[in-house]
């Protein structure tokens, strides 16, 4: 896409629109909706909008390769955000903000996001629609006195077909972290993205954040199939989606109206579970047909997930996040409730699933160091959106909490001589990723699954340890991120680490004829961050909201 200006001379010679001389499809017949499912979208929505759907027989996530001979590769389901001040070499495969909102087919896009830059967001339409395309913004700025809350309804006021949204918010310290866009477009399909950047400039710019843009969603043709909800189909995806989207309506009818179009919509092509937070207190769920959030939704997802070697020393996990919250002056939080979750995985003996922590050595936390946020390609300026309480500004209880979290410490910036290079390490890390894999040496790698979220290092992101007494987890952010593993792909895929690329050019040997699915690597160093700065990071002042970025 070309990033050339119009000028008043293209505007003279133009004799239409320019977005009609693009080589488009033409929009397809809209499909009538059944009277019955008119019906059932105007109705009240029930606290699970999709109950257990009934198949006879249960469609698997699964395919299975192209070819017996060789592999078949596919692209990473993650994307990188493009990076201003970086080459072109370093930027393949990335994408940025108008190549996600600058199709001129876009007719509707709901915006969901922490921190919103309204001129930002509709700069990135094609020109021709821009003042068509219905946009709903979703915020968390929940007081009218807010001056958060006052700027947008300003910046809102001078587009005509912008609708502000407050999201639902029962928790003190809880924040509207999601960041995701659903876009609906002329051609009768849709699409869901979910990703890591702020909706400001500065996030789409030269800070490191990734995307998971999912098919495009063609309407239900009369007579689809339905299939089980199993964990990565399309149809517990659409289950969890619909029933995310639902919980804005808690206090006031907010997506109600998203969530009615969005039913129609075929979800098959997903591949992926979502992971959701949503503010309140939330037990295990019974089944996999109902939605959990949190650690909880995790948790379910992983018991249904193999790893390759479930108790090897190589099995490792990585928490790379940018900001870290109050997590309390000893790690049980962490050892006895999110490392237990990360740990879990599917058992290849039992119909249950295993959760027996990995060893403490196995979790590395990547985490920016001061002199790496301070040689970055923004500078300090980087480190507003990058949070921990560190030296003088901490309280006894988070300099106690740095002295547990210090041995999983891992740079970001990855200038070691003998590792990787994805072109990120003069990027500031704003992404957050959660990767489990296995590796007794670089060059064979395999993840075991990876998930792109939201949510940073915090009880508020992804719930409390469970009250021993009612069994009851509370949340209190909003949260959303996608995860991914090589089973949803073939019973025989593989999935590797790709650097500079999404794809990998030459299938490793011992893939043989297996399916590999390619993930976009980011920088990282293996060695504890000993890194002894005496510069401090930028703080938020509130200790429980540090993972609001």
């Amino acid at each position: 896409m070309s990033s050339r200006k119009r000028t008043a001379a293209d505007d003279e010679n133009a004799s239409t629109p320019r977005s009609l001389t693009r080589p488009i499809s033409p929009p397809r017949k809209k499909r009538r909706t059944s009277e019955s499912s008119q019906d059932a979208s105007s109705s009240p929505l029930p606290d699970t909008l999709y109950p257990p759907i009934a198949s006879a027989t249960p469609k698997h996530v699964s395919t299975t390769p192209t070819s017996s001979s060789s592999p078949q590769t596919i692209k990473s389901p993650f994307q990188l955000t493009n990076i201003r001040d970086l080459p072109p070499e370093l930027n393949r495969d990335s994408v940025n903000l108008k190549d996600l909102l600058g199709d001129p087919l876009i007719s509707e896009c709901w915006e969901f996001n922490y921190i919103h830059d309204i001129d930002f967001l509709m700069a990135a339409f094609d020109d021709d629609v821009r003042h068509l395309v219905r946009v709903h913004v979703v915020h968390g700025f929940w007081k009218r006195e807010d001056q958060n809350r006052l700027q947008l309804q300003d910046d809102a006021s001078r587009y005509k077909n912008v609708t502000l949204h407050a999201a639902y918010l029962p928790e003190m310290f809880g924040t509207h972290h999601t960041k995701m866009l659903i876009l609906l477009r002329h051609d009768d399909t849709a699409q869901i993205i979910i990703h890591t950047a702020n909706m400001i400039t500065k996030d789409w710019t030269n800070m490191t954040n990734g995307v998971w843009p999912s098919p495009m969603l063609p309407l239900l043709s009369p007579g689809t199939p339905q299939h089980d909800p199993q964990i990565g189909n399309g149809a517990k995806f659409k289950i969890d989606f619909l029933n995310y989207l639902g919980s804005y309506d808690k206090n006031r009818p907010t997506c109600k109206e998203i969530i009615t179009k969005l039913t129609n919509y075929d979800f098959s092509s997903i591949r992926g579970s979502l992971i959701a937070s949503v503010p309140g207190r939330y037990k295990a769920p019974a089944s996999v047909s109902r939605t959990s959030y949190g650690w909880l939704a995790l948790q379910q997802s992983l018991a249904a997930v193999p790893v390759t070697s479930p108790s090897s020393p190589s099995s490792q996990i990585a928490i790379q996040i940018s900001s870290i919250a109050t997590l309390g002056p000893t790690n049980a939080w962490l050892k006895n409730t999110l490392f237990p979750v990360l740990s879990t995985h599917k058992s290849a003996s039992s119909a249950s699933p295993r959760n027996r922590p990995l060893s403490p050595s196995s979790f590395k936390i990547l985490f920016p160091t001061p002199s790496e946020i301070r040689r970055s390609l923004d500078g300090y300026i980087s480190g507003g959106s990058i949070h921990t309480k560190t030296g003088s500004s901490a309280s006894a209880q988070q300099l106690k909490q740095l002295q547990y979290l210090h041995p999983h410490f891992c740079h970001w910036a990855n200038d070691a001589s003998d590792s990787r290079n994805s072109g990120r390490q003069r990027a500031a890390p704003h992404i957050k990723t959660y990767i489990r894999f296995s590796s007794s040496d670089p060059d064979s790698t395999s993840i075991d699954w990876a998930l792109l979220t939201s949510a940073n290092l915090s009880k508020q992101a992804w719930g409390d340890t469970a009250n021993p007494k009612t069994g009851e987890v509370r949340i209190c952010s909003y949260e959303l991120g996608v995860l991914v593993w090589p089973g949803l792909y073939g019973d025989e895929a593989v999935m590797k680490p790709s650097f500079l690329t999404d794809t990998i050019s030459t299938p490793p040997a011992q893939a043989d004829s297996r399916e590999v699915i390619t993930l976009s690597g980011e920088d990282d160093d293996d060695d504890d961050d000993d890194d002894d700065d005496d510069d401090d990071d930028d703080d938020d002042d509130d200790d429980d909201d540090n993972d609001k970025k």
